[in-house]
């Protein structure tokens, strides 16, 4: 276990919403846990443990690369 998850686990005991933002930002696992943390703080805690220590991090957003606009043909006048 790296600092980083030390933090994000630690910060789920105390605030679970925060821990799972950490990783996942605003996807679905975020509001499941906010959900879940308003109806109690113990599911809530459970459910950010449990997406934070047996689930993968979701993959890095693609980069996209732009190719430089083709040269103008217009006639200069």
């Amino acid at each position: 276990m790296g600092t980083a998850e030390l933090i994000e686990v630690l910060l789920a005991i105390i605030l679970p919403p925060v821990g799972v933002f950490l990783r996942f930002g605003c996807r679905i696992e975020f509001w499941i846990c906010l959900f879940f943390t308003v109806l109690g703080y113990l599911p809530g805690v459970i459910y950010a443990l449990y997406v934070l220590l047996y689930t993968s991090s979701p993959p890095p957003p693609p980069v996209y690369y732009h190719a430089p606009a083709p040269p103008s043909t217009a006639p200069l006048i």
